[in-house]
């Protein structure tokens, strides 16, 4: 009988999964479930149900099975991805208390400052923690429930991340791994411990409310019989500890040894790479995060990627393919029509009060080629901010291993080529959380049979490049992008004292 994973991608947008064969790392089969925010909420807000998660996980795991055409006896292990940083809020009984806010939620930046001031400023809270507390991190989030729902935060006994989550409902274990839990702002990286500093900031007995850390290669529990009736499983089969989507992420592009780059196009946007020592960033720019392979993850994150291709796409009414066709029909630098991405605030630079601005507006630029182009470039020179911050902190890139939806267009790959000034590859399996997501189930599973396997021998066997969508960077491209790199620079300083009092505008009305 054949040995099968599954790896699970819970994302922003959709849940996805695949069925992956532990023998050769062949994708036998795939589902995928879509789903939306929480609509109408405040400026800022942006929240989903965790049931929303499980409903959809059931559903893909069913499709991606039917598709394989496997039976569940063949299933031993599961590996889930989840967006990192959501805040699910658990109480003594195990339910849900209110709905997750999300990574992406941005309504929770006087908590952010609260908590630096109570460690003592910037400098201090990076020397405390490994990385600075930002909007998108968990810890403000919990402040702000505090602060605003009292009564749901006395209901409050355990703090889990969104795939702490899905496998809790899996396992019934309550347990946060070393990379996702890197991302609350509550853990000092250098030594994968809780900073009691940092809880103290919250509240006395935040400590109390956290679930056991556990390392990467470990199992987060065994499949409940409750849970595997929903997802048409056998009880009892290994879940392994999961970790957030950009850890994921990095197994699943091979990203388990120093020197190899990843960049993931998705809702977001996340270049990051495998390092053996922690990354820390002085000013807090760049994310020291662990990963999920007992590594580190010196990871930037921009807030905006494919949020504003695909709000300019379904605004045109264009197929995917309409919207590269459209893009590719003006040159590098869209006659100078720029994009200020930060549709959702941003967080790499740290503006949670941005929103999106387009200068450079005429009669040559006003029209939806420009707008299309546009958008993928402004999105790109976004993320080549961190990139470049990347390269200060001793992390270079030659190659950046692409993944995510952005990676799907071949334009596209060719703007990133352009704007990183690198050689620009994808992978033949093109979902790279969900498969890293099963990797490291294989990783965990052959682990607890004994085998004394490294998870990088295991990427360095199964991941491999597409080499036919592989884009170079092109001279006069690269020298256009770096004009234009440098006007979204000036363009984003000149505007930040104009977002926060457009903020407070919109916030009176």
């Amino acid at each position: 009988m054949r040995t099968l994973l599954i790896g699970i991608d819970s994302g922003t947008q959709s849940t996805k999964a695949l069925v992956v064969d532990a023998k050769d790392g062949r994708v036998l089969g795939s589902g995928s479930q879509a789903y939306d925010l929480i609509p109408d909420l405040p400026p800022g807000a942006k929240e989903q149900h965790p049931q929303t998660w499980r409903d959809a996980t059931a559903a893909a795991i069913r499709q991606a099975m039917r598709n394989a055409k496997v039976s569940r006896d063949e299933v031993k292990a599961i590996g889930v991805s989840g967006q990192q940083h959501g805040f699910v809020p658990l109480d003594k009984d195990g339910e849900v208390i209110r709905p997750a806010k999300l990574w992406c939620d941005t309504s929770t930046a006087a908590e952010c400052e609260e908590i630096t001031e109570a460690l003592g400023g910037p400098k201090k809270t990076i020397k405390a923690l490994g990385n600075a507390v930002l909007p998108g991190f968990t810890a403000s989030k919990i402040l702000w429930l505090k602060k605003h729902e009292p009564k749901n935060f006395a209901r409050l006994a355990t703090v889990l991340l969104p795939h702490d989550y899905l496998n809790f409902w899996l396992t019934g274990e309550r347990v946060m791994e070393f990379g996702d839990a890197s991302g609350t702002a509550l853990l000092d990286v250098r030594k994968r411990k809780w900073s009691p500093a940092a809880l103290d900031a919250i509240d006395s007995e935040l400590a109390d409310k956290l679930p056991k850390l556990i390392s990467s290669e470990q199992p987060a529990g065994k499949l409940l019989a409750s849970t595997a009736n929903a997802l048409g499983l056998n009880p009892g089969v290994l879940v392994s500890a999961g970790g957030g989507d950009n850890m994921m992420g990095a197994i699943g592009t091979g990203n388990t040894r120093p020197g190899i780059v990843t960049a993931s196009f998705g809702t977001s946007g996340t270049i990051y790479a495998c390092a053996d020592k922690p990354v820390v960033d002085p000013d807090g720019e760049i994310a020291a995060f662990c990963d999920s392979t007992n590594r580190w993850l010196p990871l930037l994150c921009t807030m905006n990627v494919t949020v504003a291709t695909e709000m300019m796409r379904l605004d045109f009414e264009y197929s995917h393919e309409q919207f590269e066709s459209k893009a590719g029909q003006v040159p590098p630098g869209a006659n100078g029509l720029l994009l200020l991405p930060y549709l959702e605030g941003e967080r790499t630079p740290n503006v949670p009060d941005g929103t999106g601005v387009m200068i450079g507006l005429n009669k040559r630029t006003f029209s939806a080629s420009h707008y299309c182009r546009a958008a993928m470039e402004g999105v790109t020179l976004g993320m080549n901010y961190g990139l470049r911050r990347l390269a200060e902190l001793g992390v270079n890139a030659k190659q950046i291993r692409a993944t995510g939806g952005g990676a799907k267009s071949k334009l596209w790959r060719q703007i990133m080529a352009d704007i990183f000034n690198a050689e620009v590859v994808t992978l033949k399996v093109s979902e790279g959380a969900a498969y890293g997501a099963a990797l490291q189930a294989l990783w965990c599973l052959r682990l607890q049979s004994g085998d004394k396997v490294k998870i990088e021998d295991i990427t360095d066997e199964f991941v491999t490049l597409n080499s036919a969508e592989t884009a170079t960077p092109k001279p006069y491209a690269v020298a256009a992008y770096r004009e234009l790199q440098a006007l979204q620079d000036d363009l984003s300083r000149s505007l930040r004292g104009v977002f926060a009092k457009h903020r407070k505008f919109v916030l009176n009305r």
